[in-house]
């Protein structure tokens, strides 16, 4: 059964820490389970100071990159060498500086890639790449990711599904193109609730006094079309991981996880 546990971090810098800790940790212990892993990345500045942490520290060579899947939880549709990209950022930050097989890195399309300026057709494919991954034990057309890494905004999207946007009714696909989304840029490509939650673990991550009543809300029991990150839940565990800023307005005291 599914269980949710939060970890509340002094600052934004140790919960970077600590998340890209855990992840050598985790990352790891999958390997050594089954042979290869995969790990859905996530934008934002949380999402890729976890990544430059990762980069930073001396355990990161405990990975067999190799063996890595590397997924986008969602992408902004502008071109490849725009800084708004999070396949850039997350390069920039770490995966250009360690040995991963390029044919396990799965990106997004830009868009001035391949399908030009249609987003449907980028979203089209990403949803493809998946179905492409997903073996018969995941027993649909989405791999069951070992973690997925997930920030979240102020007023409760995650990825790219924002509140009462069309992308937090779908139930049937597992890749959106998402338009006129209230923080830019408008035009994205992202991973529905369905697909996020056919991960083992999801990892929600976020800082700042912004997001505490997001936070509060969705721990609560919030609906998730109101408050998309609400539904963000992995099938094995869901894990928050907060600074003392986002956690502000936790009425609940939650006890840091046992492992």
């Amino acid at each position: 059964m599914s269980k949710t546990e939060v970890v509340v971090y002094a600052n934004q810098d140790l919960l970077a820490a600590a998340a890209a800790a855990r992840l050598v940790t985790r990352l790891v212990d999958v390997q050594a389970a089954k042979g290869s892993a995969s790990l859905v990345l996530t934008g934002g500045g949380t999402g890729i100071a976890v990544l430059s942490e990762l980069r930073a520290s001396s355990a990161r060579d405990a990975i067999d990159w190799s063996r890595l899947d590397i997924y986008w939880g969602d992408e902004r549709f502008v071109p490849a060498d725009s800084d708004e990209r999070n396949e850039k950022q997350a390069r920039e930050a770490l995966l250009d500086h360690v040995p991963l097989d390029p044919k396990r890195v799965h990106v997004m399309a830009p868009s001035d890639g391949e399908f030009g300026d249609d987003v449907d057709a980028a979203a089209a494919a990403y949803a493809d790449v998946l179905a492409s991954q997903a073996g018969p034990e995941d027993h649909g057309d989405v791999p069951s990711f070992d973690i997925m890494l997930l920030g979240l905004g102020g007023e409760g999207h995650t990825a790219s599904v924002f509140p009462e946007s069309p992308a937090v009714y779908e139930t049937e696909r597992s890749v959106v193109a998402v338009r006129n989304c209230p923080k830019p840029p408008p035009t994205r490509v992202s991973l529905t609730l369905p697909a996020i939650r056919r991960a083992r673990d999801v990892w929600l991550l976020t800082a700042g006094e912004a997001k505490a009543d997001a936070v509060a809300l969705a721990l609560a029991g919030a609906g998730e079309v109101q408050l998309p990150v609400a539904g963000a839940r992995g099938h094995r565990r869901t894990l928050w991981l907060l600074d003392r800023a986002a956690a502000g307005k936790l009425t609940k005291v939650y006890q840091p996880p046992t492992a």
